[in-house]
């Protein structure tokens, strides 16, 4: 495993393997890796020839009041899973290097798939991931990309961003991993404290009442919130950000459970703020 902190020699190198006709898998994490991530590039590594992961805290994703300083780290234990997977390179840049004084160009995709969910309450996010995402693709220039369902609109607004800018790149959304109780995996549930832990079982117990609601027959989305937000206010130490059901191509509210649908929601448990989502086709 070859481990790289400049752009120009990572470019290289995957420049190198396109050209020799090899298949290039691209994971693009923020680092401290869990079995989520692990899954992602274990399946880059069985779907390509070579697979690039970087590790990059990107400051413009994150808002003025938001977790950057605090966002955990540990690159020893990353590069290690990552060497585990068999991982053939890893990307690890300084913030110096990705945004160098001066840059003032940002790549925003706007409409519903950016404005509502994470975007109204986080709206330095979107613009943040889609530019550094478009700078990595310039970098690594994957064939395919790897993004977890578990950031559902994250997801959807890189395809988006992809296929408007004719990237040529393949996105592959993967499932959610999630702990033995159902919480879904995150390197965010470290922040959580013992009793916040068992009190954060609560956000996936909510996803779960969302999909049975709708595997009953139930097919009002305002029916199907509720039922979500009894759940989580049954927990005391839970603090609801928004819970909201979806188009789940469009991120577009619905009058109607049809069609490709996403229940999504963003639950405090604490000062941590937790997110999840089921996508059902109905």
């Amino acid at each position: 495993m070859e481990i790289a902190r400049e752009i120009p020699s990572t470019r290289a190198l995957a420049r190198q393997w396109r050209g020799a006709g090899h298949s290039v898998g691209f994971v693009p994490t923020m680092g401290y890796l869990h079995e989520g991530h692990l899954s992602l590039i274990e399946r880059s590594v069985a779907e390509n020839d070579k697979t690039i992961v970087s590790i990059f805290v990107n400051p413009t994703q994150f808002g003025p009041t938001e977790d950057l300083e605090a966002y955990p780290r540990d690159l020893q234990a990353d590069l290690a899973i990552c060497e585990s997977a068999r991982t053939d390179l890893v990307f690890c840049p300084a913030a110096g290097d990705m945004y160098r004084p001066g840059s003032s160009t940002f790549v925003e995709v706007g409409g519903p798939l950016s404005a509502g969910l994470c975007g109204a309450s986080r709206p330095d996010l979107f613009r943040g991931v889609a530019t550094v995402v478009t700078k990595l693709f310039n970098i690594a220039l994957p064939t395919r990309a790897y993004f977890g369902q578990k950031d559902a609109q994250q997801l959807a607004v890189i395809k988006r961003m992809a296929e408007d800018l004719d990237m040529g790149i393949e996105i592959v959304g993967c499932p959610t991993v999630r702990e033995v109780d159902g919480l879904a995996k995150s390197s965010r549930n470290s922040y959580l404290t013992p009793e916040q832990r068992a009190a954060a079982r609560v956000v996936s117990r909510a996803v779960f009442e969302g999909e049975r609601c709708i595997a009953a027959g139930e097919r009002s989305p305002g029916q199907i919130v509720d039922a979500m937000r009894k759940a989580i206010e049954a927990e005391p130490l839970a603090r609801i950000d928004y819970i909201e059901v979806v188009n789940a191509h469009t991120m577009e509210k619905l009058d109607r459970i049809e069609g490709r649908v996403l229940g999504a929601l963003a639950v405090f448990v604490g000062s941590t703020r937790l997110i999840d989502n089921f996508i059902l086709e109905v």
